[in-house]
């Protein structure tokens, strides 16, 4: 089977473009894929944070990753900091790739605006993700479009290695789910839903209540004309809640847009909430049971650490030996 990876930061509670746009993905590929999942807690530190409260949010997104159907026993589940080959290969990459390449990278621009607070740590974030690609001998890497930048940084960064030290590491390939792989703020539905850009109003948390999720949607940005057709150029708020209903349902868009496309504005959000309410009850049952008993999830992720670790292990014996290195 090819191997895969993925990984999510611990930035704050789970939202449903987190879900739809991968995590759902991610328990469907652990049957036909060999299944590597991260919770980047390094990628997390780019950024201001408080540990006690980094602490917290791992522990909760690893509790959410197990909530929404990824199994130990048919993946592999662990935190980023407990494997070291992922900085000890970020520092040999770092090495490899070059100024010019981390300098145009979007989101650098978009969130190194701040000028002199920003860290070093967050220029050289694409190289530490791709080492935590790279270190497992990853053939695909299922990426939003907001990440296909990134993972062509790691593709470039494995082939120039490869060039100038001999065949090293796979050069992984992108995938991305063909439908709800971006799924849009409710109040603006030209942004990505998103912890860092969105308003409350925007975002559904997998944890949220009911009353909640309705009023979300009831009060998500449609338009004026209450035509139901699928138009992400002219109606994207419309063709937001339309993918919503498409992917919680397991339908296409225009199996949703016949169903609906007589009905007003108000029956469609009506339906995307009570599909959306019951895709995540499941989820939030599963995650209460699971919260209730945080030392099995300490103990599932110690586990996928220590596999990870014989993973990754004879892929940085590979680097180390072909950079020049001594064994350890």
């Amino acid at each position: 089977m090819a191997r895969v990876f993925s990984g999510i930061q611990p930035t704050g509670d789970l939202h449903l473009g987190n879900y739809l746009g991968a995590v759902r993905q991610w328990a469907i590929d652990q049957d036909s894929h060999e299944a590597l999942y991260c919770v980047v807690d390094l990628h997390a530190m780019t950024a201001s944070y408080e540990p006690k409260e980094l602490t917290t949010r791992t522990q909760t997104t690893a509790t959410l990753l197990l909530a929404s159907g990824l199994d130990p026993a048919r993946c592999t589940l662990f935190v980023q900091s407990q494997v070291p080959a992922h900085t000890e290969l970020a520092w040999i990459l770092n090495c490899t790739a070059t100024f010019g390449e981390l300098n145009r990278m979007t989101q650098f621009k978009d969130k190194g605006q701040s000028g002199n607070s920003v860290t070093v740590g967050l220029f050289a974030y694409p190289v530490l993700m791709a080492a935590d690609i790279l270190a497992y001998d990853t053939d695909q890497v299922p990426v939003g479009d907001d990440q296909r930048q990134h993972l062509e940084l790691a593709r470039d960064i494995a082939l120039r290695f490869n060039n100038r030290f001999g065949e090293t590491f796979t050069v992984p390939k992108a995938t991305v789910p063909p439908l709800g792989a971006r799924v849009m703020d409710l109040q603006d539905p030209t942004i990505k839903m998103s912890k860092s850009n969105s308003s409350p109003q925007g975002i559904i948390g997998l944890l949220d209540a009911p009353k909640t999720i309705r009023k979300r949607i009831r009060s998500a940005v449609t338009d004026s004309d209450n035509h139901i057709e699928f138009n992400p150029d002219t109606k994207p708020g419309l063709a937001n809640l339309l993918t919503l209903l498409a992917v919680t349902t397991e339908q296409s868009i225009e199996a949703v847009v016949s169903e609906y496309e007589s009905s007003g504005y108000g029956s469609l959000k009506d339906a995307t909430a009570d599909a959306i309410i019951a895709c995540l009850s499941p989820i939030q049952e599963r995650y209460a049971d699971l919260s209730s008993d945080l030392k099995y999830v300490s103990g599932q992720l110690n586990q996928g650490a220590e596999r990870a670790r014989s993973l990754s292990s004879p892929v940085i014996a590979r680097v180390r030996e072909r950079a020049g290195l001594l064994a350890p």
